[in-house]
């Protein structure tokens, strides 16, 4: 036996004894709680009590969560198996930004933990010597977490249309590589990701310009086309350097960092922030205050990790940080593209713009039947002067089960029954809809506020199905009726 396959036997003997591990922990929590749902059929079509979008982090977390407390979720994802989310496909950087300690969507379950499922397969030891933990090990690590939950994920299936009715259900109109057809669900949740409402925020220089010749950090694209060939990425964030990095390693001939900022952030004001006070407290804090704490963060900003920028800036002189250098203007050249700043003109022959992304109903069409419906942070709160913020203003005001609201009462019956959970839910919430540090207690809160809401429903059910319950705890052989005491018996 060759030592890669002994290292290997050894991973599969470890895991094996973490998944009994974790049966048994469930076994004495009780977990998951029996299926309790009253079940419903539309057209003689059986009726999903969850649908949920998204198949990656967030989608998994929720569907778990859910299945614990009785639930039955179906997740849907358009890519193929292993490949949900972005880890595997768009994600550039080496390895995860959040410390390596942070138990993620466990809900709660140490067994459940990455820091559990890594030491089962690599020990104790290898633990300790890690620094953060590798993004395709992650990946790794959530398709290990649905397979042992035995979620209910339906590969490539793309979600063409979300259309809540009257009747309390929920529509979605699906698409397979063979086929289409409408599957009808109580509640939909949006597990969708950090674009998850929107696309990306481009920025007006790139209108007009080839399609070949730039791409936004979020796109599929193939590094190797950058070899020998001048690069020019717009942004000092993460996505940034881990596309800058990716551009170097692959042969790009330069790259030039082109950075707003006079300086790039020093300190992760979010993460100093990070406590169960604010986790569980943001989302029951006075408007004023939600809008102050987030806008802070979004105006500091969050700086780029160490690693990250090492990871570029080892690669001088190929590459040059330009700080204090934002784009006015961009020209398609015959020798490639002209990018005007303030500190002269650069020339590129490829551009990545590292610019975010913002809530832009226009770009999914998929949620079309009820986008004009939702209620949104403008039309909830005024912030004061100087501390407007189009990313916070554009958010939904989303209700304690991450429910939309409608902007105007009963203009689209059914919206709250979809629930927005991905990071667009921020402001109301806080940050438990996508990160990695609190996703955990953003799905029970989800899940919880759901089984709720489906129990209120169907109150009228449950409550007839109490009447009827007749599984008897005595059987009349447990005791003997005493005779009357003889005081009590010459009074009558």
């Amino acid at each position: 036996m060759s030592l890669d396959t002994l290292a290997s036997s050894t991973q599969i003997k470890g895991l094996a004894a973490l998944e009994l591990r974790l049966a048994e922990d469930l076994s004495l929590l009780e977990l998951p709680a029996r299926e309790w749902v009253m079940s419903r059929t539309h057209d003689g079509q059986d009726v999903l009590e969850v649908a949920v979008i998204g198949g990656g982090m967030a989608g998994l977390a929720a569907s778990a969560a859910l299945k614990l407390l009785g639930v039955r979720a179906c997740i849907f994802d358009r890519s193929p198996q292993g490949l949900e989310g972005p880890w595997a496909t768009t994600a550039r950087m080496e390895t995860l930004r959040s410390p390596k300690q942070l138990t993620g969507p466990a809900l709660g379950l140490p067994a459940l933990t990455f820091r559990a499922w890594f030491e089962a397969q690599f020990g104790a030891d290898e633990w300790q010597a890690l620094d953060k933990i590798d993004r395709l090990q992650w990946m790794a690590y959530l398709v290990w977490y649905r397979r042992v939950l035995a979620l209910d994920v339906r590969n490539e299936h793309s979600i063409e249309a979300v259309t809540p009715r009257a009747d309390g259900l929920v529509m979605l109109s699906v698409r397979t590589q063979e086929q289409r057809f409408n599957v009808f669900a109580r509640r939909v949740v949006l597990a969708t990701g950090r674009d998850g409402l929107g696309g990306p925020a481009l920025p007006g220089f790139i209108d007009g310009l080839p399609r070949a010749r730039w791409a936004h950090s979020s796109d599929t694209l193939d590094f190797s086309t950058l070899a020998n060939k001048r690069v020019a990425v717009v942004g000092g964030g993460s996505s940034a350097m881990d596309g800058a990095a990716t551009a170097l390693e692959a042969g790009a001939k330069s790259v030039d960092l082109l950075i707003r900022r006079n300086d790039l952030p020093r300190v992760n004001k979010g993460k100093g922030a990070g406590n169960p006070g604010l986790t569980h407290g943001h989302q029951t804090l006075p408007d004023e205050w939600k809008w102050k704490i987030r806008h802070y963060i979004n105006t500091v900003q969050v700086p780029p990790p160490r690693g990250s920028t090492l990871r570029v800036s080892r690669h001088h002189p190929k590459v040059r940080f330009n700080l204090g250098c934002p784009v006015l203007s961009v020209e398609n050249t015959d020798d490639g593209l002209a990018i005007h700043t303030p500190k002269g003109t650069f020339a590129a022959d490829f551009l990545i713009v590292s610019t975010g992304f913002k809530v832009d109903w226009s770009a999914r069409p998929e949620f079309a039947a009820f986008a004009p419906f939702i209620r949104t942070w403008a039309d909830r709160y005024a912030p004061p002067s100087g501390d407007e913020d189009a990313e916070l203003s554009d958010s939904p005001d989303v209700g304690p089960a991450f429910e939309f609201l409608e902007k105007t009462p009963g203009d689209c019956p059914g919206l709250s029954n979809i629930h927005c959970f991905c990071y667009p839910a921020t402001l109301s919430h806080g940050a438990v809809s996508g990160d990695i540090p609190a996703i955990s207690t953003g799905a029970k809160r989800l899940a919880q506020g759901i089984a709720g809401s489906l129990y209120r429903e169907d109150v009228e059910q449950h409550y007839a199905a109490l009447e009827a319950y007749a599984e008897p705890e005595l059987y009349g052989d447990e005791f003997t009726p005493a005779d009357a005491p003889p005081q009590y018996a010459e009074d009558q």
